[in-house]
């Protein structure tokens, strides 16, 4: 093989370009002896697939039965759920008698002073959030002036 078409097929081999025929040319000309020595670099390359295909799985994969696999994960699966049920139930009890004592008053002027007393708290994170409106105008006024249009 001449050394430009194989190095156009090179080219092609590494683009992804070559066809099966291509390739086989390619892993005849490197497993040949009379190899470029510009082109000995990619040898071993086309070597490994030689040597692979002489390979053979020798060694024997034992199978697990999966039938215990499924019977473990199961019996974990229903650990995992029942302790998930538990803590739930165990976590949200105390919080369902405590909203159920939330907002009822059996006087009428303590259920007024805790109502005055949320809207004044009420009031006051609105008033700080009407402060911060405040700059952001004095901001748009100021660039407005700046960046006449």
């Amino acid at each position: 093989m001449e050394f430009n078409k194989t190095e156009a097929l090179l080219e092609k081999y590494f683009e992804g370009e070559t066809s099966i025929a291509e390739e086989n040319e390619l892993k005849n000309y490197f497993s040949s002896q009379n190899v470029a020595p510009h082109l000995e670099q990619y040898k071993p390359l086309f070597g490994y697939f030689v040597e692979a295909k002489k390979e053979n799985l020798e060694k024997n994969v034992p199978l697990i039965p999966k039938k215990q696999n499924k019977t473990w994960l199961s019996i974990a699966a229903s650990i995992v759920v029942l302790m998930g049920v538990g803590t739930y139930i165990y976590f949200n009890t105390d919080k369902e008698k405590e909203n159920a004592a939330l907002g009822t008053y059996e006087d009428p002027k303590e259920a007024l002073e805790a109502t005055q007393k949320a809207l004044a708290m009420l009031s006051n994170h609105v008033n700080t959030g009407v402060e911060g409106i405040q700059y952001i105008q004095v901001y748009e006024l100021t660039k407005s002036k700046v960046f006449v249009q």
